[in-house]
């Protein structure tokens, strides 16, 4: 079998250094998706950020002074309750983001257009969310305040994140209007779309179970035409309840097809069923 090329690991401290940019450079989008889409419009789409863009048309606060009020004495609070979870990584982020926010407060809106604004601000906050998360570390804010919830409460950690996020969306919609509430759960739902996109990617490997009689043969014909390795699995059919081997192989998209053909041409009645998988670490695909 032809030895498929393996990306060497980044060395440890240039991983360190540049987790750090990652974390820097995402803060920077979401601070741009802020003002230049969001708080224009009073789109106040959970977070700390949503908190600051209510208390911006109410009060008139700086919201990168009131994000900073917000995210350090949240951070100091994870830092105590939950222990040292949150490093230095995720420190910088909890203050170069209201930093961001500052710095570009003076640009102009990009579109007064509500909708627009929720859709590409959602956009924006997603892919710099996704980037730090890329760098191992977060943003701070209502994420930390959520795990303290679910520290104390033991509800799951996606329902506190979910509470905490939708009391913001509702207090917007009575400080604004009903209709930027909804704009504010449009903006949500694109963010939480964009961080998978960004986590993911477009590259959605496939999981594919072969259950067939001719194992050797599958397995020796993928080894051959597709160049990728298999994991024989036990198992037993369910109404004949005889043991039986399951060939499982995970495979690029474009090689799907070909994967099909090649079992096919080996048994025609193998019975094949495939799967999104859409994280895979290993030799033929990711490493890190």
């Amino acid at each position: 079998m032809a030895k498929k090329y393996r990306r060497e690991p980044m060395p440890p401290l240039l991983r360190h250094g540049f987790d750090y940019v990652l974390v820097i450079v995402g803060a920077f989008f979401v601070a741009l998706a802020f003002n230049l889409f969001l708080l224009p419009n009073n789109i106040a789409s959970g977070g700390v950020a949503g908190i600051s863009t209510i208390t911006k048309y109410v009060f008139g606060w700086e919201p990168g002074i009131v994000q900073w009020a917000l995210n350090i004495p949240l951070f100091i609070m994870g830092l105590l309750i939950l222990g040292k979870n949150f490093g230095i990584k995720s420190f910088v982020g909890t203050v170069t983001l209201p930093l961001f926010v500052l710095l570009t407060s003076e640009l102009a809106p990009a579109t007064p257009n509500p909708l627009l604004g929720a859709i590409f601000g959602g956009m924006g906050v997603g892919l710099g969310l996704g980037i730090v998360f890329r760098g191992r570390a977060s943003t701070g804010g209502i994420d930390l305040a959520a795990q303290v919830v679910h520290k104390y409460t033991h509800l799951p950690l996606g329902i506190c994140v979910a509470m905490l996020d939708g009391t913001i969306v509702i207090t917007s919609a009575f400080v604004f209007s009903l209709e930027s509430g909804l704009y504010a759960l449009i903006g949500l739902f694109v963010t939480s779309r964009t961080i998978d996109f960004v986590q993911v990617g477009l590259n959605t490997s496939k999981n594919v179970l072969i259950i067939t009689d001719e194992v050797d043969g599958v397995r020796a014909a993928i080894f051959k035409r597709i160049d990728r390795g298999v994991t024989v699995l036990s198992g037993s059919g369910g109404y004949t309840d005889k043991e039986r081997q399951v060939v499982m192989c995970v495979v690029q998209q474009n090689e799907f097809i070909k994967l099909t053909q090649t079992v096919k041409t080996v048994d025609p009645r193998a019975f094949v069923v495939a799967m999104n998988a859409t994280e895979v670490l290993g030799e033929g695909f990711k490493t890190t």
